[in-house]
């Protein structure tokens, strides 16, 4: 059996929509092995080990994609048996969905014997989630800049500076990718474009070199948190309660709901503050939680 461990994910960043990510010290984990069924009839066993709810046939995100990629590399796929355990919220804007399609397409690829290299295995999760602003972190770890052309990504995974972590504000409510896409625009200005291209590139440069005085305008952003803001409730006071603690910068965590607020490392207490602020504002239903970046990305071990 082998251990697939897939970190969380964060994408936009603010101004980086669909190409800037970020891997967090949240873990996945997924156990998997062949089944000894055959391939007329394949054998799906699939558990989860901490009691979270999760698909236990085949329309598995996991098993779905592992069978995907047996199909994709031709050879005779006789089943799985799979358990989950499962750190990354569901539907937060935190990449469990991008982590699933990670730990499915390394685990089957080990399984095969590694046919696909790193960069096949990138571009077919990009390909299958849609963007790779968090499936090439969960795969890389860092912080990650990428792109897609072609169907080939492109990116860069580069360390960021020891002074920072980065505090998670992690709603009670869930909020559907599709939902938050829906209320996006068609177009955009070549004024906000200039605007949200510029930021991304100074925060890309902050976040690596530990300029942190420039992460606050780093963050801004017209391309989609104005939009997104009034599907999150109480987004408003979360930025307000978080830069009121010091935070350095805050931004909507991917399509949201959840929000990360870029901290000094040598805040104290910072969770338990933030629960507390928000608490008094008749916020309750948030909890926070502060974690590192993660330089690894996903990995894979033998048992």
């Amino acid at each position: 059996m082998i251990r697939i461990t897939v970190p969380a994910s964060s994408a936009n960043l603010g101004a980086g929509f669909d190409a800037l990510g970020i891997a967090l010290t949240l873990y996945n984990r997924v156990w998997m092995e062949e089944a000894d069924g055959t391939p007329e009839a394949p054998l799906c066993r699939i558990e989860s080990v901490d009691g979270a709810p999760i698909p236990t046939d085949e329309s598995n995100m996991i098993y779905q994609t592992a069978k995907g990629l047996f199909a994709r590399c031709g050879r005779p796929f006789r089943g799985l048996h799979i358990r989950q355990e499962n750190n990354i919220p569901m539907t937060r804007g935190l990449g469990s969905s991008s982590a699933c399609l990670v730990a499915g397409l390394l685990g089957a690829n080990t399984l095969l014997g590694s046919p696909l290299s790193p960069a096949d295995l990138g571009d077919l999760a990009a390909e299958l989630e849609g963007h790779p602003d968090n499936t090439a972190p969960a795969l890389l770890g860092g912080l990650v800049t990428a792109v897609m052309d072609g169907g080939r990504v492109h990116t860069v995974s580069v360390p960021v500076s020891e002074r920072i972590r980065f505090a998670l504000f992690i709603p009670d409510f869930e909020l559907k990718t599709e939902v938050a896409r829906r209320v996006l625009p068609a177009q955009i200005s070549r004024q906000d474009a200039v605007y949200n291209l510029s930021r991304t590139a100074l925060m890309t440069a902050a976040l690596f070199s530990g300029s942190l005085q420039n992460l606050r305008v780093a963050v801004q952003d017209r391309i989609h948190q104005p939009y997104r803001f009034p599907l999150i409730q109480g987004a408003e006071r979360v930025f307000y309660t978080a830069y009121g603690l010091g935070a350095y910068a805050v931004a909507i965590s991917g399509a949201g709901p959840s929000i990360l607020a870029i901290i000094d490392r040598e805040t104290e207490d910072f969770a338990a503050r933030a629960e507390e602020s928000l608490r008094q504002e008749g916020l309750s239903g948030w909890r926070v939680q502060v974690l590192g970046c993660d330089p690894h990305g996903a990995r894979v071990e033998f048992e």
